[in-house]
This record gives structure tokens, sequence and C-alpha cells, in this order.
């Protein structure tokens, strides 16, 4: 077994291997004078079990580039088999034909990464559960639940409701709900736009409770804020938010300084901003993939790692 990073992510590359107990394979990654990106993998790998760290995102479209090349370097460098570690799946947003004339960019990146050469696909959190099925190879999807319940469980909150930010994210909130043992609510919104949000009302008992909205990706933080400033107005005791992507903008920087989330709790799935100003909590997600790579390896079963100890 051998454990590749790209450069999108390189911190999270070395947590998880450190996590499995061995180094990093060398890989020189550089581009040509026009800005080709140049792959050279330097150890041999030749019927090697090889595991490829990128999550597609800091800039999206140079992640998933530099991940297909290195795939299909691998592939040709005769790897046994190829599988994709990908914390954040990028282009998720669109993974259906919801107006006319649209592109459905989560099966053309399935497609993409097969036409390359990977074998299996290693993720986490996928932003529609059905994209699994856009694969004709193994996927192993991973959840971030198990490790933001633990951290939640150790902040003793009483009187606790799981809040979804919308009705879309009902079934994340219920079992983050079942697994905290904890009271149900969600925040019925309106999209304006990609950037604004607006919260109607909510659905559920939320007065003198501690909420907390879960949330698989926020970048604009317009639902987050929204929900929270919503959850406090109907008389919540404290509001905080748990996203296990968070790639958050100049604007919904702004947003999060001036909103009343008491905590920001996150991942280090993709590369962790200045968050000078913001209370926020990030947790490593690199010992639960780095376990999910062994189990793979050894073909052994993912699904313990589903649950929360």
């Amino acid at each position: 077994m051998i454990i590749f990073s790209g450069t999108a992510h390189s911190d999270l590359a070395q947590r998880i291997a450190s996590s499995v107990g061995q180094p990093l394979g060398a890989v020189d990654i550089s581009r040509f004078p026009d800005g080709e990106i140049m792959v050279k993998i330097i150890d041999n790998i030749r019927g090697e079990d090889i595991f490829i760290v990128q999550p597609i995102c800091c800039p999206p479209n140079e992640a998933l580039m530099e991940l297909l090349i290195m795939v299909d370097a691998a592939r040709r460098a005769s790897a046994a088999r190829i599988t994709a570690v990908i914390p954040f799946y990028g282009y998720a947003r669109q993974d259906r034909k919801d107006q006319p004339r649209v592109p459905i960019t989560a099966k053309l990146v399935a497609n993409l990464l097969v036409a390359a050469g990977t074998n299996r696909l290693l993720t986490m959190d996928l932003h529609a559960q059905q994209i699994q099925g856009f694969f004709d190879i193994p996927v192993d999807h991973l959840y971030a639940a198990p490790v933001i319940v633990k951290y939640l469980a150790s902040q003793k909150l009483d009187k606790l409701t799981i809040v979804s930010p919308d009705a879309g994210g009902l079934k994340m909130a219920y079992a983050y709900s079942t697994m905290m043992n904890s009271g149900l609510a969600f925040v019925a919104k309106q999209r304006r736009s990609p950037n604004e949000v607006t919260a109607l009302d909510v659905v559920g008992d939320v007065a003198g409770r501690n909420c907390v909205i879960v949330d698989d990706l926020s970048t604009t933080a317009g639902t987050l804020t929204e929900g929270a400033r919503i959850l406090m107005e109907r008389g919540a005791a404290s509001v905080r938010a748990s996203v296990t992507h968070t790639l958050i903008t100049t604007e919904g920087m702004r947003r999060l300084k001036a909103s009343p989330l008491t905590e920001l709790i996150t991942t280090d799935s993709v590369p962790k901003e200045d968050w000078s100003g913001c209370p926020v909590k990030v947790l490593s997600v690199a010992e639960l993939l780095g376990e999910a790579i062994n189990r793979i390896h050894q073909n052994r079963s993912v699904t313990s790692l589903f649950k929360v100890t």
C-alpha cells in the first residue's frame, strides 16, 4: 500500500499517512510554462495498492485535473488498484437536471474518474446520497458524524435540539438527533440566488433550547446565518452550526462574524481558512480516513466506522 497526495490538501494527506503509520509516497507535481500539470511518480508502484488523497477544491478545476492526471500516471505505471480518496467531492451541487439545459456535473466527474482509471472511491459526506449510484465502481461513503457527535457530547449541552437548515437536510439532522438523543427541528427557507437565502419559519420546538444546525457544505454562510437569526428570534438559548465541508468566501466570513452563532464546528476535509475573529472548532477526520484506507487495503468491512463510540 502506498498513499500519495495531490497539492490541494497535503496537510490532511500527511496526517492520514501518519495515522496509517507510513510516509507519503514520492511524487513530483509541477507545471509546464503554459500552466499544464506535469506529474511524475517517483516510487516504483508496479502491483501496489495505491491511494491518492485529493479533495476537489481550492480551486476545484486545478484539483480535479491534477487528480485525473495522477490516476492516469498510476494506471500506466501498472498499479494493482487505484483508490481516489476525495474527502470533499466537488461539483456535487449539480446532481440532477432541475432546470432546462443544465449539466449534471456530479455524474460528469464520476465518468472522468472512472475513465482515468480509478478502481475505487473513498469520500465523505456527499452533497447528495444518490451520487454513489453515478459510479460503476465501489464507493465507500464515510460520514463525519461520529467525529462531530463525539465533540458535541463532550460539550454536555442540555436541552439540545438538532436543526436542519432546510427540508432537504432532514435525513441528516434526524441521524444526528438519534445519535445525540435530542430534539429535532428544521428551518423553512427560500433561496433567492446562489448567494442569498431567506429563512421563513421554524418547524419544531426551539424556545429555550441549545440548537445545533447541521449541514454538509457551506460557502457563503447564508443558510447558516439566516437559520441562526430566525432560531434566536424564536427563543433559542444558543445556536451552533456543524458543517462537514467549509469553503467560506469573503462574504461568508463577514456574515459569520456578524451572526449570533456561538460556535462553528467543522472538519479538516478541506484546507483551513483564516478563522481570526470567528469562534471555530476544526475537528480532524484524518484518523477516520486512515482507518478506512487500512480496512480497504485489508479487504475488511468499513461499516463499523459509521458507529459513534
